[in-house]
């Protein structure tokens, strides 16, 4: 029989646990800081105006999301079926459906594309009165796992999720917070509360080597710790990562590699909204004019500059004259390439990114071409987040004793196709792979994009009442005779077996 870890060894699994969420700390509240808009990155003297700071602020050229929305929308796990199984397996109604991860699975995907990777948890337990495995996401930034092998092991040996912080009302500081945290084994859940501060330290930049190693000083009061066992026999968190590297180095999501572009976006939108608040209007001077005092000796302004006002002075040795506006385009045409470089490195589209006039002017089998390695890039992400899936219901079967599930290792995940293509030239491509190479037309529906498993089970339903229908009238119309004579007197061709209209009399 399995025993929980003791006092001490759960101290020492904590304080690795904490080492490696500080560790990577720094870099996850960089990259959500960039996604909210929260940082600009562009120099400001401490001399600076209202006016110069109101600049840098709206300075802020975000593109950071679209990077991850446009792969996340691109994914949407539609069923989970064996291996030559028409049917989903029984896990999927039982574990996926009643966990509501029709709707959950993208912000898996999207926390996993932001940050490099994400978790989810499967757990014994009931939604509401009925006993079901519960699935709960994670973000990185509330959840930690050690692994032995980072990047060949399926399950960690422990992790820790983070809970939210609440006023410690046995402390005699008011501001004393404490976090709950959930730490993880192979058989059992620790559940106890430590400081604030110690779970979560305020990010004043890149720590030093020697913090990042284990630090001493947790010591965790076993009377606060909640024990719950789940018994399934490995670390019950699955993790989503966004890509595997180089097999070297940790996933760094789709965002992190983009921040110095940013940047440069954002320096490029400042220099634009700079220059069409000082230099994008025509200014007027003046020479040779004697300007007025009053009588404190202060100049007096001769005029005042309006659009239905003209200048004047009565000196002959004045002169007037313009400087001309301040060209923008210079502005624009940098941004656009920054947004191409930017586009090309995340293989996106450029008619996704409105740049410019990039795209204008071309033919269907070119924008089919932009999209092809936007496609490609979908693809990689649906291999690397299509076996977190699998192994994330494996574990589901596993938590509600299903065993056939958790030893079924060829199941696989059916995406829903969400390719750009019209509907004309889906209908005539599965025409065409009906007609020509005999696939049978129904197995062709899941192929039609948007389709989910209901509007199959409804459309076959209703094929199936058709062929029915279909063959009863035509029993029927092979079973009525055919009259034999033509007119009047009796000389009929034997006994009228032909069924009666309705109403009429039978005899």
């Amino acid at each position: 029989m399995a025993t929980p870890m003791t006092s001490e060894r759960l101290s020492r699994v904590v304080a690795w646990l904490i080492t490696g969420r500080r560790a990577e700390r720094v870099r996850l509240e960089e990259i959500r800081q960039y996604l909210r808009a929260e940082v600009c990155d562009i120099y400001v003297p401490q001399s600076a105006t209202a006016e110069y700071r109101k600049l840098v602020e709206q300075a802020k050229f975000n593109v950071l999301p679209l990077l991850v929305s446009s792969v996340a929308q691109g994914l949407f796990v539609d069923g989970y079926r064996p291996a030559r199984q028409e049917e989903n397996a029984p896990v999927w109604d039982a574990v996926w459906q009643p966990n509501r991860m029709d709707a959950r699975q993208a912000g898996i995907y999207r926390s996993a594309l932001k940050y490099g990777v994400s978790y989810a948890t499967v757990l014994p337990g009931r939604l509401g009165t009925v006993k079901t495995p519960v699935i709960t996401p994670w973000s990185p930034r509330r959840m930690t796992a050690l692994y032995a092998d980072p990047v060949n092991d399926e399950w960690p040996l422990y992790g820790m999720s983070v809970g939210l912080p609440r006023p410690d009302l046995k402390a005699d500081s008011p501001t004393q917070m404490l976090t709950p945290v959930t730490v993880y084994d192979d058989q059992f859940l620790y559940e106890t509360e430590l400081p604030a501060e110690m779970v979560t330290p305020p990010v004043t930049g890149a720590y030093s080597q020697s913090a990042l190693l284990p630090f001493e000083g947790v010591a965790i009061d076993p009377t606060t710790v909640r024990v719950r066992e789940h018994g399934l026999g490995v670390c019950p968190i699955v993790r989503f990562l966004d890509s595997f590297g180089d097999l070297d180095d940790g996933p760094e999501g789709v965002v992190y590699p983009m921040l110095p572009a940013q940047r440069r976006l954002n320096q490029t939108t400042f220099g634009l909204l700079m220059t069409q608040q000082y230099e994008a209007f025509k200014q007027r001077w003046v020479t040779g004019m004697a300007i007025a005092e009053d009588d404190d000796g202060n100049p007096i302004e001769p005029w005042n500059a309006a659009v239905n006002r003209v200048w004047q002075a009565e000196s002959p040795d004045t002169k007037f004259g313009e400087f001309s506006q301040a060209d923008l385009n210079g502005y624009l045409d940098s941004r656009d390439k920054e947004l191409l470089y930017v586009a090309s490195a995340r293989q996106i589209p450029p008619h996704t990114m409105v740049v410019g006039n990039a795209v204008s002017n071309i033919s269907a089998e070119a924008l089919a071409a932009l999209e092809n390695g936007h496609q490609l890039d979908i693809g990689e992400h649906k291999t690397s987040f299509g076996e977190s899936i699998e192994q994330l219901l494996r574990l589901g079967g596993l938590a509600r004793g299903d065993r056939e599930a958790w030893e079924d290792t060829s199941a696989q995940v059916v995406w829903r196709d969400t390719t750009p293509r019209s509907l004309a030239q889906i209908a005539d491509a599965l025409g065409k792979l009906a007609q020509m190479l005999d696939v049978p037309p129904r197995a062709l529906w899941e192929r039609i994009p948007g389709v989910t498993d209901q509007d199959i089970a409804r459309w076959e339903a209703m094929a199936d009442r058709t062929d029915v229908m279909s063959e009863l009238a035509t029993m029927l119309n092979n079973d009525i005779p055919q009259q034999g004579g033509t007119g009047g007197g009796g000389g009929g061709a034997g006994p009228d077996n032909a069924i009666p209209r309705a109403g009429a009399a039978a005899g």
